[in-house]
């Protein structure tokens, strides 16, 4: 591209009287030269978006007051899930979203998360799958009175899936005929001549649940050294990526020194403000005594250990990803619109971090 404007502006020179001072001439020259370099490397600022990911949509003022201050004009909706039912095998979809509100939204992307285990299914068979799961995202559309350009698929492939999987793309986007983008984790960029790259029109890197929900694990949302281990391959994935990071955090339940389950939307402030519990450590907290917490039981002496985002470390997520990031992506879609995560942070940080890029 600079090459090309050195030689128009040459021309353009050429074009003037040859009785021009040679001087006169090689400082505009040097001036114009300096001006297209510039331009050249300004780049544009990522757009902000959002993963809408509960089953009623509905938004709280203080989620539309955040589309409005960041000049949202996009949001991914997930519309539903599929997976395998329990006693018919067959693939059905799982709590598809209601809207109770209608998104005032410039562009909404339906979002279908599919299990990995409907791709590993003995019966599996693409294109009847391509044609409901099309299907009934049409039906969400029309009982709503909404329209799409763009769907997007969520699935953690694997080698053992990844002929099926590859194979529903293909069939989905002719089914379709829309724009389609799919989600990437970390280890499907740095082995991407394994797993191959799904055949869709832009992708989004995962840029979450990078470790082992365990009891001795740091935290398995974000671990810089893990993704260290993966983001050196963004330069050479060949799919143009946009990224997602996420506003998000939870409480890992443990009982008896094992892992019992996974408590979201749970935050430190949370259990500070509760005299059922008390704090130990650095995000780890003690049950005092036995008692029922938005219907889950917690049983005294059991732990919490609170995993959670903090705006430095969305910084460095940025940071880490535009030093190794092939381009600049288009958008940095945040996970999730919810105002139980929006809270948690300044009203400016999702500028901040989209400027880091």
């Amino acid at each position: 591209m600079q090459l090309k404007a050195v030689i128009s502006i040459c021309k353009i020179l050429d074009l003037f009287d040859a009785k021009w001072p040679v001087i006169l001439k090689n400082f505009c020259l040097y001036i114009i030269l300096f001006v297209v370099f510039i331009s050249c490397q300004r780049t544009e600022t990522p757009i902000v978006s959002f993963y809408y990911w509960k089953t009623n949509f509905d938004l709280s003022p203080l989620e539309l007051e955040t589309i409005k201050e960041n000049k949202v004009e996009k949001i991914y909706i997930r519309y539903f899930d599929l997976d395998l039912h329990p006693k018919t095998k067959e693939v059905y979809p799982v709590s598809p979203i209601h809207f109770t509100k209608l998104p005032n939204i410039k562009t909404i992307v339906p979002v279908v998360y599919i299990q990995n285990k409907v791709m590993l299914d003995e019966n599996f068979n693409s294109q009847n799958l391509a044609d409901k799961t099309n299907e009934f995202i049409n039906l969400m559309n029309t009982k709503n009175g909404l329209s799409c350009q763009e769907i997007q698929i969520d699935c953690d492939w694997t080698l053992s899936s990844k002929t099926n999987y590859l194979k529903f793309i293909e069939d989905f986007k002719r089914i379709s005929a829309k724009k389609l983008s799919a989600t990437i984790r970390l280890h499907q960029v740095k082995y991407f001549e394994k797993t191959k790259i799904p055949n869709v029109d832009s992708g989004v890197l995962m840029y979450y649940n990078m470790g082992t929900i365990a009891v001795k694990s740091l935290n398995s949302i974000y671990d810089q050294g893990i993704a260290k281990r993966y983001i050196k391959s963004l330069k050479k994935y060949p799919l143009p990526l946009s990224y997602a990071l996420p506003i998000y955090s939870w409480g890992i339940h443990i009982s008896q020194g094992k892992v019992i389950g996974l408590r979201s939307k749970l935050l430190a402030s949370d259990l500070d403000s509760s005299a059922n519990f008390t704090f130990i450590k650095k995000n780890i907290y003690k049950v005092n005594q036995s008692h029922y917490r938005k219907g889950v039981f917690y049983k005294k002496e059991d732990v919490i250990k609170i995993e959670a985002i903090s705006a430095d470390d969305l910084k460095e997520m940025a940071s880490d990803l535009k030093e190794n990031g092939a381009s600049t992506p288009k958008e940095i879609i945040f996970y999730d619109l919810d105002e139980l995560n929006l809270i948690n942070y300044e009203k400016t940080i999702f500028k901040q971090v989209v400027t880091c890029f």
